[in-house]
């Protein structure tokens, strides 16, 4: 399968073009700038303990040190996305922000392995940099350059651990996701496993300052307090958000086509509109297709159309002039049915699509209030 070219979308507010990636944006959140200028401040004393001497470049350092750990961030979302990319799947675009990085891919994974290997990729990239940083830090002499191979083996091994911790939003989350949709058959049952994940981690964090001075030996400041509100609360949010997804996704296979289509009327596009509202209302139709001479559709009468045209001028206008032209997207397999049929309606928005059966005939007309209605029961 080729890679599909990811479609233009509208790009993130406060976000800034870094390049490309395997035909995929690069952006750089305005909060890494935040996140980049505090590492250069926390890295600035190490700085001067390694290099004495350098005065305001010590700050200059700092700032290098947090391109290069988000050099590395960035490899590990690339891995995602070249896998992702792999598997036929549009990567619209790789963000960089204070917590690390995301990317956004279009759909979902169709089968567990899929769910797997996109997922544990990001994580496994990370302990490698981490194993070649390790390997480094044998072999390159003292000072700034050790201390950056140094800080850049730690974090990463720290951060391929941390990812593989099983709890949504987290990549171990989509790893025990990807787990338990195989031993059960079932996605949701594997989305909602890893979002409970994900919420007692969140918990976890919230609690570690409590327990950090007997781990560490060194007591929690304010900062440890700060970052563990603001890493739980990432994670209990996103946890929370993926399970109300799946409680979403799991009532879409009843939203079938065929037992939501509306009975149709199919009438010649030059028909007198009075004559096709008669022959409409004597079948007990719900709506009118016109066709062609050979049967093939080629518009749907818009509902509101057909009532704002007066009863006395109906008999003079053809039935095509309140008719919508089943441009590309408006004309459905009867079959379609669950997830399928909800993107089928959210890549060309309208208020009613065309069933057709295999051979081309009109089965009946599906209205987007009348999907809306059966989702909400």
């Amino acid at each position: 399968m080729s890679d599909p070219v990811p479609r233009p979308a509208p790009r993130p507010p406060g976000t800034f073009k870094l390049g490309t990636i395997a035909g995929s944006e690069v952006l750089v959140s305005s909060s890494w700038f935040l996140i980049a200028g505090l590492i250069a401040i926390l890295m600035a004393p190490q700085v001067e303990l390694v290099e004495p001497g350098l005065g305001a470049g010590k700050y200059v350092a700092g700032l290098a040190f947090a391109v290069i750990l988000y050099g590395s961030v960035l490899l590990h979302e690339a891995s995602h996305a070249l896998m992702a990319r792999r598997y036929g799947f549009t990567v619209q675009s790789i963000t960089l922000h204070f917590l690390g990085g995301m990317t956004s891919i279009e759909g979902e994974a169709r089968t567990p392995r899929q769910e797997f290997w996109i997922a544990v990729v990001g994580p496994l990239t990370s302990l490698a940099v981490g194993a070649v940083g390790v390997g480094l830090w044998f072999v390159t002499p003292d000072g700034l350059l050790l201390m950056a191979v140094q800080g850049l083996a730690g974090a990463n091994l720290l951060v391929g651990i941390l990812n593989l911790v099983p709890g949504l939003p987290l990549d171990g989350g989509r790893v025990l996701k990807a787990a338990v949709w195989r031993a059960t058959g079932n996605v949701h049952r594997g989305t909602l496993a890893a979002g409970w994940g994900g919420r007692i981690t969140a918990g976890l964090v919230l609690l570690w300052p409590l327990f950090q001075e007997e781990v560490l030996g060194r007591p929690p400041d304010v900062i440890d307090f700060v970052l563990a509100i603001v890493i739980a609360s990432f994670l209990w949010s996103g946890a929370t958000a993926a399970m109300a997804s799946a409680r979403l996704r799991a009532r879409l296979p009843a939203l079938r086509a065929r037992e939501l289509a509306r009975r149709t009327l199919a009438v010649p596009d030059d028909l007198p509109l009075a004559e096709a509202v008669r022959r409409a209302q004597e079948a007990e139709a719900g709506s009118i297709v016109t066709v062609t001479t050979g049967g093939r559709p080629v518009g749907v009468v818009n509902e509101a159309a057909l009532l704002a045209t007066p009863p006395e001028r109906r008999p003079w206008v053809a039935v095509s002039t309140v008719a919508r032209t089943l441009d590309e997207g408006l004309q459905l397999p009867v079959g379609i049915d669950g997830e399928e049929l909800v993107m089928a309606i959210n890549r060309t928005p309208a208020a009613e699509y065309v069933l057709v059966e295999e051979d081309g005939s009109v089965y009946g007309v599906l209205s987007t209030a009348d999907v809306d209605r059966a989702f909400r029961q």
